[in-house]
């Protein structure tokens, strides 16, 4: 392989900062913090706002819209008098 045409891939935490989670994968992301894994040793660490532990989606607080009133609505307003 070719020198210097290659990103750094390397292992990197992601941690999220509103559910106290934080996964360990590999990445190519720059960062400037450090943290200490579980396993001793020092990782890049990369902070997010919204994870797999805190999105409404995978959580399950997602809200669900009523659409049928809407679409009720809708055809009341243009149906053909």
């Amino acid at each position: 392989m070719k020198k210097d045409i290659h990103p750094n891939y390397r292992d990197v935490v992601y941690q999220d900062t509103g559910a106290n989670f934080a996964v360990l994968t590999k990445s190519t992301i720059e960062t400037k913090d450090t943290i200490t894994w579980e396993d001793g040793k020092e990782y890049p660490l990369y902070k997010v706002d919204i994870s797999s532990a805190s999105h409404p989606f995978y959580t399950g607080n997602q809200k669900v819209l009523d659409t049928e009133g809407r679409v009720e609505k809708f055809k009341n307003r243009y149906k053909r008098k």
